[in-house]
């Protein structure tokens, strides 16, 4: 039988021990009140180390982490700020392999804090807003620490039984949101050209922000889509209202919406809540080679920070400055671009830094979160460039012609050194 404390009750020294490894739910599954708590005690407990996927709370900041080690998969959201000040280790690392890691012991977790909903009848706490790998911490820890928060979505999908909570503490509070972005002229542009690889019938992944919300809002006279994603956001209630998507072609999953996290506001906790239409799943299921392997017409829909002229993609770092994470872009890019019937889009403005630099480059500045072998379609306010069994200097010509063109003539050097070559 859990613990149950009020939220002013909750000593934490009473479950972590000095050197504790904690993984943390994440996004807008983040229990704000027990990183709250962790951030105000950890001081006194000492030497703990936190892992948490994504943050959009603001709540880690370097100057109130005393105590904490800080890792994620990534620098999203607010975690940048981590990242810029060095206080954030890097663990590079696909969505759908966070689960097995963490069952593994590689990701260690001696103690899970999660944000769940109330229980059913049934006993069955609801994991709302945050599927992932929710289920393998508690699975793991030594000790499940759950905020019950009344305000959280009951979806449908993954759950986890009461008898698993160590300590439940039950509170009412409005989950963390992340508004939708301002749709810029350059977003629209990127939308357009991307919007026709999108047909009736088509399974759409995508993530949220302001590009995919742009391409989201082209698609309203499409018949029948369908959706299995790792991340959804407000946008996807506007297709459903609309009639767009109704999954009623997908040969899995058949009229179900699958999606690992929610991420937006209130207006899409309303609609998921008790929704038979929504599934939300593990990331080894959202995300998994052999389920998606099963989706014809699937059309992924992925950023980037820049792409070579080879085609190789960085979504993760700009020259010193870490900004992004590996997260489930090469499952779903592989996918897509295997897909009958589908492809993979990698959508990015042209440029950066108020247009001073070019986001088509001679060579990356960061890592290559997606080999150029797996690339398909990379989409610029200037056109899209099909690249998937296209040789090394077709390629470069093609990315070419849509960088902008303040950055054509340098770009085309570059092109043309590698037809002389070959590669």
């Amino acid at each position: 039988m859990s613990l149950t404390l009020d939220p002013g009750a909750l000593d934490l020294a009473q479950f972590l021990k000095p050197g504790d490894s904690v993984v943390m739910g994440q996004a807008c599954g983040e229990p704000t009140t027990l990183v709250e708590a962790l951030l105000d005690q950890a001081g006194a407990i000492g030497g703990i180390k936190v892992f948490i996927a994504t943050s959009f709370s603001g709540l880690f900041q370097p100057e109130n982490c005393e105590g904490i080690a800080l890792s994620s998969m990534g620098a999203i959201g607010t975690l940048r700020t981590m990242a810029k000040a060095n206080r954030l280790d890097v663990v590079p690392v696909h969505v759908g392999q966070l689960g097995p890691l963490i069952e593994a012991g590689v990701i260690a977790c001696d103690v899970a804090m999660l944000q769940l909903g109330p229980a059913n009848a049934d006993g069955e706490h609801s994991c709302g807003l945050i599927a992932d790998h929710v289920r393998a911490a508690a699975a793991k820890a030594r000790c499940v620490i759950a905020e019950i928060n009344a305000s959280v979505p009951f979806t449908f999908g993954e759950t986890i039984p009461a008898a698993m909570i160590d300590v439940a503490v039950p509170l009412e509070r409005a989950p963390v949101e992340v508004a939708p972005a301002a749709i810029t002229e350059t977003d629209r542009a990127i939308a357009t050209h991307a919007a026709p690889f999108i047909t009736d019938g088509c399974v759409i992944q995508t993530g949220v922000g302001a590009i995919p919300d742009a391409i989201l809002r082209q698609l309203t006279d499409r018949r029948d889509l369908g959706v299995h994603s790792g991340m959804l956001g407000d946008g996807l209630v506007d297709l459903i209202e609309a009639g767009v998507v109704t999954n009623a072609r997908k040969a899995i999953d058949t009229g179900v919406s699958v999606n690992g996290a929610l991420i937006g506001t209130a207006r899409l906790y309303r609609w998921a809540d008790r929704n038979p239409a929504l599934r939300m799943c593990p990331g080894t299921y959202t995300h998994a080679d052999a389920v998606l392997a099963r989706i014809a017409g699937l059309v992924s829909i992925n950023s980037a920070l820049e792409v070579d002229l080879t085609g190789q993609v960085n979504a993760e770092q700009s020259g010193s400055s870490y900004l992004g994470g590996t997260g489930g872009q090469v499952d779903f890019v592989r996918a897509g671009a295997r897909s009958p019937g589908g492809c993979s889009l990698i959508v990015l403005p042209s440029t950066a830094r108020k247009g001073t630099l070019s986001r088509i480059t001679a060579a990356l500045s960061g890592p290559v979160t997606s080999a150029r072998s797996e690339v398909d379609v990379i989409v610029t306010e200037f056109g899209a460039a099909r690249l998937k069994g296209v040789g090394l200097a077709e390629r470069a010509r093609r990315l070419v012609a849509i960088a902008h063109p303040d950055f054509r003539e340098a770009l085309e050097r570059e092109a043309h050194a590698i037809a002389q070559r070959g590669f």
